[in-house]
């Protein structure tokens, strides 16, 4: 059995690099960093990417997948904020899974993010990669991932402000622009905007063509499954505010104000597309849902506007996902579950070696993705691919031992809490459950596969984690052995 985990000061974990018990980070991001980077956090190239497929797939009805996952997210975030306000660390859910559920669960769910992230890296670099050849083909793909990636890891290893202040400007212009065409969008449904086909936008387009669940109710829960993916990110502030002037504030800020961030940028701009032209409208399906409802609103170059929109959220996720990663990997390390050059830090409070580590398996997953595509990288994608719902998991059953603790320990720190605890908390576990058992059951877009994929490498990893508690847990009683044995000889 493992011993009643304790919590650490809030903060504690700004130290010096060689400080002793100190985690060598240092609080270099601002709070307007924080604002943008948890803003920008939900809103990643997917969304605009990936809602094409759910809206030709659910029709009108895609409408309640998101807002059943934004539900889901909320209420996830919810719990995590609850933890992360109470003891705020570079490792966020796996350091709290660490703490209430056993080194095996953090050592876990933290190895699966961090493999999450590393060939997200690679999905990225290659899609921002395709975009900067349409713009100029004179540099060939992969010369343009290898810029991409090398610049970015340039901006991570400097300091942990430089990450914050392209994230500021990256996730600045999704807001911007996701917030425009809203509005655009928006005067254009209610017959506002001038110059717009209106027998084509209207409200009616939620009720014609077929009503608003053509394909039936069951699309609901097939439209779930291509949309959740889409909201991975919402935790990153959490990690972040570890290095924040003031990470609790960070935190509470952040958990408060993500049911307006999915409600305005998700369910908003959805809501915008599908209302705007019939969702069986073919120029979805080829061109992408916000090219296609850009192109209704008579704005010109469309295409390249949303190519530069998705470029600048594929750099952004870039951004992210490299300093999510390393941040992951530094806590694994200084936890003793990698190695422990994973936790030294430059004197800019850089975890250098965490950084590397993480950008080298990323370019090697790029290095697949161009040589076996339809193979190893394939397998790479699909066993990661549920690992946002293994980490939402993670976080419910973390949440639910850990309200106990803090409760015995340091009531004080219960800042934000949990609604309806634990009712919420146990529907939440028993809605991603349904969801992953779901999975299971969908072989036309591929999530039984993913499922299988990821449930294997999840288990190899858990295979790893429990062998090696055991070990340490034997090498602990043998330690105590020779102290016993050294102290009854003197």
């Amino acid at each position: 059995m493992t011993s009643q985990p304790t919590l650490t000061k809030a903060g504690s974990g700004h130290g010096g690099p060689g400080e002793p018990g100190g985690s060598g980070l240092q609080a270099g991001l601002k709070n307007r960093h924080l604002s943008m980077i948890a803003i920008g956090g939900v809103i990643g190239a997917g969304l605009f990417v990936g809602s094409s497929s759910g809206i030709a797939t659910a029709g009108p009805g895609i409408l309640l997948s998101y807002a059943l996952v934004g539900t889901l997210v909320v209420l996830v975030m919810r719990m995590l904020g609850e933890m992360s306000a109470a003891n705020p660390t570079s490792g966020s859910f796996s350091a709290h899974a660490d703490r209430a559920l056993g080194p095996w669960a953090g050592f876990s769910i933290g190895w699966l993010y961090w493999f999450f992230w590393v060939v997200v890296l690679a999905v990225e670099a290659t899609a921002g990669a395709a975009i900067l050849e349409g713009w100029i083909p004179a540099v060939p793909q992969w010369g343009w991932a290898l810029i991409v990636m090398v610049v970015l890891t340039a901006t991570n290893l400097v300091s942990v402000g430089s990450y914050g202040e392209f994230e500021f400007w990256f996730a600045g212009i999704k807001v911007v622009a996701i917030a425009a065409f809203i509005v655009v969008g928006g005067l254009a449904v209610f017959g506002l905007l001038p110059g717009v086909d209106s027998e084509q936008a209207g409200l009616a387009n939620l009720t014609e063509h077929g009503g608003f669940l053509p394909n039936g109710a069951g699309a609901i829960l097939t439209g779930i499954l291509l949309v959740v993916f889409s909201f991975m990110g919402s935790e990153i502030a959490t990690l972040a505010a570890g290095e924040s002037e003031d990470p609790q504030r960070a935190v509470t800020k952040a958990t408060n104000s993500i049911i307006w961030r999915i409600g305005v940028f998700y369910l908003g701009s959805i809501f915008v597309v599908v209302c705007l032209l019939p969702w069986d409208s073919k120029s979805i399906t080829e061109h992408g849902s916000y090219v296609a409802a850009l192109d209704t609103l008579g704005i010109a170059h469309a295409g390249q506007i949303m190519n530069f929109i998705v470029l600048t959220s594929v750099l952004s996720c870039l951004n992210s996902g490299l300093y999510t990663a390393s941040r992951m990997a530094f806590s694994l390390g200084q936890r003793g579950d990698a190695p422990k050059s994973f936790a030294r830090t430059t004197e800019r409070g850089v975890p250098r070696t965490a950084i590397l580590v993480s950008v080298v398996f990323g370019f090697v997953a790029v290095f697949f993705n161009y040589k076996f595509p339809d193979s190893v990288f394939l397998f790479l994608v699909n066993s990661s691919g549920a690992v946002a719902l293994f980490v939402w998991l993670v976080i419910c059953f973390s949440q639910l031992r850990m309200r106990k603790i803090i409760q015995a320990e340091a009531p004080e720190k219960l800042v934000v809490k949990m609604w309806l605890y634990p009712y919420l908390t146990w529907a939440s576990a028993a809605l991603i459950v349904f969801v992953l058992g779901y999975m299971l059951t969908d072989t036309e877009h591929n999530g039984r596969t993913t499922m299988l994929l990821s449930l294997l490498v999840a288990a190899i990893v858990l295979v790893i984690a429990v062998v090696k508690q055991r070990v340490a847990g034997r090498a602990a009683v043998e330690r105590a052995a020779v102290e016993r044995d050294d102290a009854s000889v003197g």
